[in-house]
């Protein structure tokens, strides 16, 4: 069975420099799209990913990435909307790239829908009363 998840990797320093996501290809054959990515080679590295591939070379990828010293996380974790803020003025939907808002019809009130979040950030720019907020 395939799968396919969008993944934050933290890269502790010591490892920065190795082909880590190379071998997930490789060895694993899991198919890979970085969505963003930040990495220095004296500092912890971050790599926002789709990874995608059967589920048990996934599994096996995973547990390759965690013993290396990789710190995994969900996307959806990290990008968040504060309820209590947003106006649903619908500001963030024409900048977002992924078409993660969406007008409710009905309600008129914007709805996100954070497992097509890049987590980008455009967002956080767009937004007049600061709703959105990315977190790594």
């Amino acid at each position: 069975m395939a799968v396919s998840k969008r993944i934050v990797l933290h890269f502790p320093k010591r490892v920065v420099e190795r082909p880590i996501v190379c071998r997930l290809a490789k060895d694993y054959d899991l198919e890979f799209n970085i969505l963003k990515a930040s990495i220095s080679l004296e500092e912890e590295g971050l790599l926002v990913l789709e990874l995608s591939g059967e589920q048990e070379e996934y599994d096996k990828g995973i547990r390759y990435l965690t013993e290396t010293g990789v710190r995994i996380q969900s996307l959806s974790q990290d990008v968040i909307r504060n309820e209590e803020r947003c106006t649903h003025c619908g500001a963030c939907i024409t900048i977002c790239p992924s078409n993660a808002f969406e007008l409710d019809p009905v309600t008129r009130r914007v709805d996100f829908h954070d497992e097509k979040c890049l987590a980008c950030g455009l967002c956080i720019k767009a937004c007049p009363p600061r709703a959105m907020e990315v977190h790594f």
